[in-house]
């Protein structure tokens, strides 16, 4: 089978343009809404640079191209045609580096040859890799799923070369289309002379001249071609039809700091394990200052006499080249590796790594006494119970109690908690509670059984009422929860909610259910 190359770009209609980064959440399919309720407005979102002494529309979201508006507008054209615009500066620099990561994280999932295709698109060479993936259309079903949970719209196109694999993506029809081996020409006769990728300078007189596919000038000689519209449109014929060369510069994934010793003699005890590895530390700590990072996950890897190797990792709450510290994280788990008849190597990788800058220290002027650095603790307590034990809580903006935290690493700072009452602990799940006793509509429990346990109610304060997020999911147009503050006659304290309002049958089924525990 010969080279397959795979153009994965925007379709004209919306999702990855220049400036795309803005609309993201506006492009992103959205989930279909209930009938009859109003849906908020929201406005139409464009983009604008500066091109000489106008400002024009870099970008614009599918809402404002189904009102007209197109890249290239003048701004106040623009603001004519569509009061109340949502305008916005457009940022080439940061799309072309979100662009950049992208093609690096291709290089590393889909296919080592990966490289940037203009400024809404890349270049994926699948020679030797589909069959990885169940074939191309799988692959290519599997790259449109990640980029629609990014929030863009993009469409794939697989040819025998890049010129027509990056016309097809870009002018054709279909979010997947697989051009057959040997049938570019075919397929893009029918496309505009724009898919060779030439300027607007060689589109205007061939439109004049009643060109405008590409098919028009497949049969043409060459020379008259190149006498009246120059070499570049017979250049970029040749290549989107296989007959010329095209130069291709995949991105390729920098190799993380890593520092390596071959010993001369296997080792096998806990001491001398330490010993190499403070080598290794220090040689790895060198390199980490030369480019200017700090090393937030490594991986220390002991290959055995037997051919075997392990690997042993530790993580860090915060990017540090604390060359002590890290050894202490190393210590507690090197009882962990088993060296069988000895390990003849050993290797230290900075999986993760961050730029680290200038950090201030207290002064002993200070008036204040400085706050104590909690992260080696933190990264101690990570290293025997585990990363995932340790967290804390920040609110989320949603009404619904169990969307309303999540998790955040112990260093991170937390949102602002709501004011009104929540219980201390949330249940990762509301479970149902029996045998509840209680007045409809609006009385509260008088008696609830939890987990096998009778609870007899002695105060009670609510309803409070809590509405379905109908934005996010239909099921949720009509939805009803009131919720119920109660202390049984021990003194526990709990949170219940029964579904529906008692009246309408359609918001819930008045099922009774225990979400949260006051302290």
């Amino acid at each position: 089978m010969g080279k397959r190359i795979a153009d994965c770009s925007c379709p004209r209609g919306g999702g990855w343009r220049p400036g795309a980064r803005w609309a993201r959440q506006e492009n992103a399919p959205s989930q279909p809404q209930p009938k009859g309720i109003a849906q908020p407005a929201t406005a139409p979102l464009i983009t604008t640079h500066r091109v000489g002494n106008r400002i024009e529309v870099a970008a614009a979201c599918p809402a404002a191209q189904a009102l007209g508006l197109h890249a290239g507008m003048p701004l106040t054209q623009a603001r004519i045609l569509v009061p109340g615009l949502d305008v916005r500066e457009a940022e080439p620099g940061a799309d072309a580096a979100f662009l950049t990561r992208l093609a690096l994280l291709a290089a590393r999932r889909w296919t080592p040859r990966a490289a940037v295709s203009g400024a809404d698109g890349l270049w994926l060479d699948l020679t030797g890799v589909t069959h990885l993936f169940g074939g191309e259309r799988r692959m290519a079903e599997r790259i449109l799923v990640f980029c629609a949970r990014l929030g863009f719209t993009a469409r794939i196109a697989v040819a025998d070369n890049y010129g027509a694999a990056h016309a097809l993506a870009r002018h054709g029809s279909d979010a997947i289309l697989l051009c057959p081996p040997g049938k570019a020409a075919e397929a893009i006769a029918s496309l505009p002379l724009a898919a060779l990728r030439i300027d607007e300078e060689v589109i205007a007189p061939a439109r004049r001249l009643g060109i405008e596919r590409i098919g028009d000038i497949m049969a043409m000689p060459a020379a008259p071609l190149v006498r009246r519209f120059g070499q570049g449109l017979l250049t970029r014929l040749h290549q989107a039809l296989g007959r010329g060369s095209e130069a291709f510069e995949p991105i390729v994934p920098a190799d993380p700091p890593q520092a390596m010793l071959r010993l001369v003699e296997p080792i096998a005890t806990a001491e001398a394990i330490e010993q190499v590895l403070a080598d290794l530390m220090t040689a790895l700590i060198r390199t980490l200052e030369e480019e200017g990072l700090a090393a937030r996950t490594l991986t220390l890897a002991c290959l055995r006499v037997d051919g075997s190797e392990q690997r042993l990792p530790i993580g860090t709450a915060r990017a540090t080249r604390d060359a002590a510290h890290l050894r202490r994280l190393f210590a507690m788990k090197i009882e962990r590796i088993e060296p069988g008849f000895g390990i003849e190597a050993m290797r230290l990788v900075a999986t993760r790594c961050e730029p680290l800058g200038p950090v201030p220290i207290a002064s002993l002027l200070a008036s204040e006494k400085p706050e104590p650095d909690l992260v080696p603790l933190i990264d101690r307590l990570a290293g025997r119970l585990g990363a995932c034990h340790l967290y804390r809580f920040s609110a989320v903006e949603s009404d619904v109690p169990e969307r309303s935290v999540h998790r955040l690493s112990p260093v991170e700072s937390p949102a602002n908690w709501p004011k009104w009452p929540r219980p201390v602990r949330l249940l990762p799940r509301a479970e149902p509670v029996e045998n509840v006793v209680a007045l409809l509509p609006d009385g509260p429990p008088r008696r609830f059984t939890w987990r096998g346990r009778m609870h007899s109610i002695r105060r009670a304060d609510g309803p409070e009422r809590i509405h379905g997020e109908w934005w996010r999911r239909t099921a949720e147009a009509e939805a009803v929860r009131d919720y119920f503050q109660v202390e049984d006659e021990e003194g526990a304290r709990f949170w219940l909610y029964r579904r529906g309002d008692g009246l309408d049958p359609r918001t819930g089924n008045l099922g009774w259910w225990l979400q949260g525990v006051f302290g």
